[in-house]
């Protein structure tokens, strides 16, 4: 567990995926990632995180070590990030950049073995783009294509 004086990050089990399952999106946001309630069931080598305030479920997103990962990156020490999302009635209060700047050390003690994250953030999700490069992520350059168009691949090194 990661956290700063009131948000922290912790892996989900089952049970405690309940308090997710009432998460939206604004429209405009919907078609750039997915919900929690998709999530009921995960493969193996894909974690649940959830983002809390003052031990309430404000924001959510996957971690994955599967074969899906070399999609986007070649080190075999690299985990994929992807269904990043804060709670529509939560948005706004810095929720997001501060579990950004927790992940560094979060995954450092919950899977140590790793020494990289990747993630796909689409071409017009200025807001995310922002985001993510604030809380130290770099554009690697690579591009794939997702179902909205190019997406690009940015990278933080742990």
């Amino acid at each position: 567990m990661q956290q700063t004086n009131v948000l922290e990050l912790k892996l989900i089990s089952d049970k405690g995926m309940e308090g997710f399952y009432t998460f939206h999106l604004p429209k405009d946001q919907e078609m750039y990632t997915s919900l929690p309630e998709n999530y009921k069931e995960v493969k193996e080598g894909q974690y649940r995180i959830g983002i809390y305030y003052k031990g309430e479920p404000v924001g959510f997103f996957l971690l994955h070590s599967t074969d899906r990962v070399k999609e986007y990156s070649s080190n075999p020490r690299s985990m994929l990030l992807t269904a990043f999302l804060i709670t529509e009635n939560q948005q706004g209060k810095g929720y997001a950049k501060q579990a950004m700047l927790l992940l560094k050390n979060f995954i450092n003690e919950e899977f140590p073995h790793y020494n990289e994250v990747v993630l796909a953030v689409n071409h017009k999700n200025y807001a995310a783009q922002n985001l993510y490069i604030k809380a130290g992520f770099y554009d690697t350059g690579s591009r794939k294509i997702g179902p909205l168009g190019e997406q690009y691949i940015l990278q933080l090194k742990l």
